[in-house]
């Protein structure tokens, strides 16, 4: 069979990006940070200086915005219009911004296009809110990563500080708590689980045994049956 499409859903903070980018390098698929280009439109919403109640100046710049990954030095970086943003989106106003920014009818239609564009040869691993739901619902292999929001919490404010920013536990808390009401009751595409994804609740988790786990489903729901009756 072709390669699958490895879909990994689950709310802000649960370490999706981590544990895709390491499920890609252990499979030799691409990977595909959706909300990295999410926190993209943020940052380029924040430059400029559009307000976030203007729904349609936002999906405007969205339609016309380049957005792309592509290595650099073996590491995958994603490019808003050539520039290199991969530091940039991970500022606390792009962070707090990207949340509602996504929620615009507009902003997620082209967003999808381009997210369905990038995967749709498969050997992909792909992580968001609406992987499984909205953009390739017909994956081989669905995910829903989570944490309590006090082990979301504790993680973030140590990457925070890993890259020389302040952070206050307490404080992150608190946010993705907001962020999760926002997130599981927007209007349009909001957080749930899909039908037929596997749920892994990693508060005591290593990164590699979620890891080891999500490949262990890979495995699984990509089995031949034929080999295995074999």
């Amino acid at each position: 069979m072709n390669k699958p499409i490895i879909a990994i859903d689950g709310p802000a903070g649960a370490g999706k990006s981590t544990i895709a980018q390491m499920v890609a390098d252990r499979l030799g698929y691409l990977y595909i940070d959706t909300g990295a280009m999410y926190r993209a439109v943020a940052l380029m919403v924040i430059r400029e200086g559009i307000p976030l109640s203007e729904h349609g100046k936002i999906a405007a710049l969205t339609s016309r915005l380049d957005i792309k990954f592509e290595f650099v030095d073996g590491i995958q970086h994603i490019f808003a219009d050539g520039e290199d943003v991969s530091d940039a989106i991970r500022s606390p106003e792009a962070t707090r911004l990207s949340s509602p920014v996504s929620a615009i009818q507009g902003v997620r239609k082209r967003l999808v296009e381009l997210q369905r564009r990038m995967g749709e040869e498969g050997g992909v691993v792909m992580e968001g809110r609406d992987i499984a739901t909205v953009v390739f619902p017909n994956a081989e292999v669905k995910v829903f990563l989570t944490a309590s929001v006090t082990e979301r919490a504790r993680r973030r404010a140590e990457q925070m500080h890993q890259m020389g920013i302040e952070a206050d536990v307490n404080q992150i808390a608190e946010e993705i708590r907001e962020r999760d009401l926002r997130d599981s009751s927007r209007q349009h595409a909001p957080l749930r689980m899909a039908q037929g994804a596997t749920l892994l609740e990693t508060d005591n988790m290593t990164i590699e045994q979620v890891v080891d786990a999500v490949i262990a489903i890979h495995n699984e729901k990509t089995a031949d049956p034929e080999s295995a009756e074999g």
